[in-house]
């Protein structure tokens, strides 16, 4: 085994390195749902910065040093404080902010975000083709392209809720096909892993797995 270990060390040394840089420093993440169409795309893999918020002790949640503050609108990857599986969703409420959505619309601190209908599509989410509408929402600054089924649930409603320090609330942006935090609470800072920079590769999971080459290195806004 000694003799094993002495002739492979130079590999050993590179996995070691290549586990810790992974764990603590960059990562990259499977898409494993339609939760966040249209950004995200089952098969997308996405690069995740894990030195976004804090630099953290690596494959842990200890925090070593805060490095950065959320930011709203950030795609943010984070294991969910109801069951602890790894989700990637839209940083939508920051630490004070005073969150509520009626009939599926945003309001932040009593203000209403902005609608405009992009127009009509088929979501495929779990493979039930339904027609649905993109609608670019916006919000100061923060702006992005959102989907609605024309159904009504419980969830279109929610709130209006306050959040504490060193939390934040995420939403998918495909708002009818999201567990998020309408279902599993505010996200403490903690069990954030890191912020998604940009689409390394991607695949057509649900068809036949042809590489989508034009979403290879797409930036996520």
């Amino acid at each position: 085994m000694k003799a094993w270990l002495h002739e492979n060390r130079v590999l050993i040394g590179l996995l070691l390195t290549f586990g810790l840089v992974r764990g603590a420093i960059a990562g990259y993440n499977p898409v494993p749902s339609g939760s966040m169409h249209p950004s995200l795309l089952e098969g997308d893999v996405v690069l995740v910065n894990h030195l976004a918020y804090d630099a953290k002790l690596p494959f842990t949640h200890l925090a070593l040093a805060r490095l950065g503050e959320p930011e709203r609108g950030e795609i943010v990857v984070f294991d969910s404080p109801d069951d602890g599986k790894l989700l990637i969703k839209r940083l939508v409420g920051l630490p004070g902010d005073t969150i509520e959505m009626r009939d599926k619309r945003l309001f932040i601190n009593g203000i209403p975000a902005r609608y405009e209908t992009i127009g009509a599509v088929i979501d495929s989410t779990a493979g039930h083709d339904r027609a649905a509408t993109e609608m670019r929402e916006t919000f100061g600054d923060s702006s992005r392209v959102i989907r609605w089924l024309p159904i009504r649930h419980d969830a279109d409603d929610f709130g209006p809720i306050t959040i504490p320090a060193d939390h934040y609330l995420m939403l998918g942006d495909n708002r009818d096909n999201s567990r998020d935090s309408r279902y599993i609470g505010l996200v403490p800072r903690r069990l954030l892993v890191g912020r998604a920079e940009r689409v390394l590769i991607s695949a057509d999971i649900e068809g036949n797995w042809l590489p989508r080459f034009g979403r290879f290195g797409q930036r996520l806004n």
